[in-house]
């Protein structure tokens, strides 16, 4: 018992921590300490020992794709092209339809390969000069920007290159297409529920207390914005962006459909029939390439368009070296980030009391794993406060026991991936979620203001979608 309330301490360290501030670099290893020492267990041997390989485990796996999704992220940012796709989305829906347009604007970017915190800079002063337009409540901007970012396109919409979709390809032998059906279906209930809870929203605070603030003209609230602390860590970001004027519509779309389109090509194409016969490769540690087809498609796809990208646009980057510099230097504290927690999440799967914690796991709806794999990501997911992190950690402690138990009630690979994939992204979104604090940050607002609705649309609707994969699951298995 003393071993479960040190586990349950060190967690509430890492949310405190990660709650005032902290950067996880170093809290994950102060809490990892705690729960050690809480248990007994060596203190230095777990840290060097324990969190550092499994750290540099997650790194080596993923770090590629952290790499690569920034630098891309990146170009789309400086070619403009994602200010013109933004744009474009929102002229042609209107300020009437603020909302939409701007969850359509953050969804089309992150399907594509976008880093939803180059989304949230890019696309928070067109916000919220349509919102000024639209007289509607400043607060309702984060959860705007959220539902697009952080939802559906980063867990359900299948073939989206997002890190979330990712990580559960190398332990399932899967792609990132896996069980399409019901991913869109999740991602229907994500969109569908998030649009319903905003509009709902709206129509109750237009014309609000604070209506007036958001009234004056785009170019007066856009010179008010920019004596803002959003707006100045925006510019920053954006430092070594052109002045050059964005790429047409058409051009700015390509980079997008290219992405899922070469994901596809590989992973259906070109890798089954170049990996064809090939058996484990002792040099590679043994690696099966029939199930790493996924994860390089999408290396590879990203990698292309990176290169066709350049070629289209090289005009308008003057600088690019220091637009590649940039964007591989933003994938260091995502990755870093996320990999200190796959560490913490190490050291608390070495001690002793963790096996109850996994067995108590494992015992719940012992006939459908999927409950039991719900339960385990999502909650893992909420207690660091990031949707990969919970999601490596549950599949690098119980991921080989839950595809066994998975095949063995006959439930297909591609749904145990889709299935996870939704699951991370329901309590990852709490308030010590570094992806809420830095999107508050940009808009300016402070959870008190805005965190509510961030919490219905980038938690609640998940979770709803979630229950609605595993019903369907439940009565018609994968499709």
């Amino acid at each position: 018992m003393s071993g479960i309330l040190g586990i349950l301490a060190a967690l509430a360290l890492l949310i405190l921590l990660a709650y005032r501030g902290v950067s996880v670099l170093v809290a994950a290893p102060l809490a990892a300490l705690a729960a050690v020492l809480a248990a007994g267990a060596p203190a230095l041997a777990s840290l060097t020992h324990v969190m550092m390989p499994a750290l540099g485990g997650f790194l080596t796996q993923f770090l590629a794709l952290f790499v690569l999704g920034a630098i891309f992220g990146k170009l789309m940012e400086d070619t403009g092209a994602a200010r013109a796709l933004a744009g474009a989305l929102a002229a042609r829906l209107g300020p009437a339809n603020a909302i939409p347009a701007v969850v359509l604007a953050c969804a089309a970017l992150t399907y594509g390969g976008v880093s939803l915190f180059v989304v949230a800079f890019a696309v928070q002063p067109l916000a919220a000069e349509l919102f000024a337009r639209a007289r509607l409540p400043r607060a309702l901007i984060p959860a705007t920007i959220a539902l697009g970012a952080f939802t559906f396109t980063m867990s359900a919409l299948p073939g989206t290159p997002a890190i979330q979709n990712a990580i559960p390809m190398p332990f399932f032998g899967t792609t990132a297409f896996a069980a399409p059906g019901l991913g869109l279906i999740g991602g229907a209930v994500m969109l569908g529920f998030g649009l319903a809870w905003l509009l709902w929203r709206a129509r109750r605070g237009r014309f609000a207390a604070d209506a007036p603030e958001a009234a004056p003209p785009a170019a007066a609230r856009l010179r008010e914005m920019a004596q803002g602390e959003g707006f100045d860590i925006a510019e920053a970001l954006r430092d070594g962006a052109p002045a050059a004027p964005p790429p047409p519509l058409a051009l700015a779309a390509v980079p997008i459909l290219l992405v899922v389109a070469l994901n596809g090509i590989f992973a259906w194409v070109v890798l089954p029939a170049l990996l064809a016969g090939h058996p484990p490769e002792p040099r590679l540690g043994g690696a099966d390439p029939a199930k790493l087809i996924g994860y390089w498609a999408i290396l590879l796809a990203l990698a292309a368009t990176i290169v066709l990208t350049v070629l289209a646009n090289r005009r308008r980057l003057p600088r690019l070296s220091e637009t590649l510099g940039a964007g591989a230097n933003a994938a260091a504290i995502p990755a870093l980030n996320t990999a200190v927690l796959v560490g913490f999440g190490a050291v608390v799967a070495s001690l002793p009391a963790f096996a109850l914690v996994r067995d108590a796991v494992l015992g719940i709806a012992p006939g459908n794993p999927l409950i039991s794999l719900s339960v385990a990501v999502n909650v893992l997911a909420g207690i660091t406060g990031s949707a990969s992190g919970g999601m490596s950690i549950a599949l690098a402690t119980m991921g080989e026991t839950y595809l066994a138990r998975g095949l063995a009630a006959g439930i297909a690979p591609e749904v145990l991936h889709r299935v996870t994939a939704i699951a991370t992204g329901g309590l990852d979104a709490l308030p010590h979620n570094g992806a809420v604090v830095t999107l508050l940050a940009i808009c300016r607002l402070t959870h008190r203001e805005s965190y509510g609705d961030i919490f219905a649309v980038a938690c609640a609707g998940p979770i709803l979608a979630l229950v609605v994969v595993l019903l369907l699951t439940a009565r018609f298995g994968a499709f």
